[in-house]
């Protein structure tokens, strides 16, 4: 079975607002064995809503839509689909029932406005909305099926969950999606691509997806099929495979973010670490501290963005500041292991840069960053140059100072007396 996603409001077309409902709606059908082969965003106009529902209906079986239920005169999408299918459109008792129960219990008194959404097509069937007045509808047409959804996205969610999952479960044909992801750090998309288009391309029954993101590539094999354990079986052949030929650069076959990587690395060495940020400005911190539990491993960190600070707070020597300048590989080490010695730290980890738009000279451009790392037995260095604005370079300092992190613990001899040290 196949399926389009069709995303209501006209808001959605201006860059104040984000389509994220057609995301949950992608993932959870793709669960159920159904393919998403197009999304559309519309706006609040009749002809366009009704046009939208009529070409979608000419190429799949089932069709999900997104918000156009609210009470207002721009609310359409319950309309243009009755005229589409020319069903009329009748005031359900039930629904005014539900919709005044549900002002009732917030104190407040119905609206007139709100009948709009107690209309409902004929033969549709109505979904109930615990968490909002508009209810959701599902139509059956001409061997196709319709669904209507609500906007915003915590009516969306439990709607889709409790009442139209379990009915598109009876639908289902038998097919599943077996998906493996993998991502990669170092290395450029045309790298990655050059490397394992060798593997891939002799699987013409797998879909695979290269894409570029900041600081990783993304591998993405996706397999529809009706015998799971042997779409497992080939995936797991492919992973493998590509694995083999990019080696070290591959940082997870789980889809994982690299932060996640690291906190996994730190709580299992029982290690700590410690952060000292210039370009980054806290951008490092805040990515070990989002997984839960990172209070465990890591012990704090210090934003020391003027070279005072640097010398008062992780005692960076002066006179390297003054013969090296503040973007340098020395000034990196330092602050690495200055944080790591102040707090007692397993691991410090310094990041110096220039992030942009000014502050670059010829000698050292905007881009250009320095991270280290330092333990009690040395410390490991990298300069790079990188391309982009300066959130782009922000996070991409960020990203390969938490992959120095993931390599220390891929190569260290001895983990456990790091851990320690």
């Amino acid at each position: 079975m196949k399926a389009e996603i069709i995303a209501v409001g006209s808001e959605l077309l201006t860059p104040d607002r984000v389509d994220t409902n057609s995301l949950f709606i992608t993932a959870q059908l793709n669960k159920l064995g159904i393919e998403v082969t197009r999304k559309t965003v519309v706006g609040d106009e009749f002809a366009l809503l009704r046009n939208a529902f009529e070409e979608a209906a000419k190429r799949v079986e089932l069709i999900i839509a997104s918000g156009g239920l609210g009470p207002t005169e721009d609310d359409r999408t319950r309309n243009a689909v009755a005229d589409l299918f020319g069903r009329k459109l009748n005031r359900d008792p039930a629904v005014i029932a539900m919709i005044e129960a549900r002002f009732h219990k917030l104190g407040r008194k119905m609206s007139e406005v709100n009948l709009r959404q107690a209309m409902v097509p004929a033969g549709a069937t109505v979904l109930e909305n615990d968490r909002g007045t508009a209810p959701g509808l599902w139509l059956e047409e001409g061997g196709r099926v319709v669904v209507l959804l609500p906007g915003p996205p915590h009516e969306l969610k439990a709607m889709f969950t409790l009442q139209v999952e379990p009915r598109i479960a009876r639908l289902s044909t038998g097919v599943r999606l077996i998906a493996r992801e993998m991502r990669v750090a170092g290395m450029g998309e045309s790298d990655v691509d050059q490397r394992i288009a060798p593997i891939y391309t002799r699987h013409e029954d797998v879909q695979t997806t290269i894409l570029a993101a900041p600081g990783e590539i993304q591998i993405h094999l996706r397999a529809w099929t009706k015998d799971p354990a042997a779409a497992e079986k080939q995936l797991q052949g492919i992973q493998e495979s590509i694995v083999l030929a990019l080696g070290e650069a591959v940082f997870t076959v789980n889809g994982e973010s690299m932060e996640e990587v690291v906190a996994r690395e730190l709580t299992m060495r029982h290690a700590t670490i410690a952060t000292a940020e210039s370009c980054t400005g806290g951008l490092l911190a805040e990515r070990l501290t989002r997984i839960s539990g990172s209070s465990n491993y890591f012990l704090g960190g210090v934003v020391s963005y003027s070279n005072s600070l640097k010398s008062a707070w992780v005692d960076v020597p002066g006179e390297i500041i003054e013969s090296r300048g503040a973007v340098s590989s020395e000034v990196a080490v330092a602050l690495a292991d200055g944080i790591r010695r102040r707090t007692g730290a397993t691991l410090g980890v310094g990041v110096t840069g220039v992030a942009g738009p000014t502050g670059g000279t010829p000698e050292k451009p905007v881009g250009t960053v320095h991270v280290a790392i330092a333990d009690a037995s040395g410390s490991k260095e990298r300069g790079i140059l990188f391309p982009g604005e300066r959130d782009r370079i922000r996070w991409q300092a960020s990203q390969t100072a938490l992959d120095l992190v993931r390599r220390y613990f891929l190569y260290a001899a001895h983990p456990k007396n790091n851990a320690k040290a």
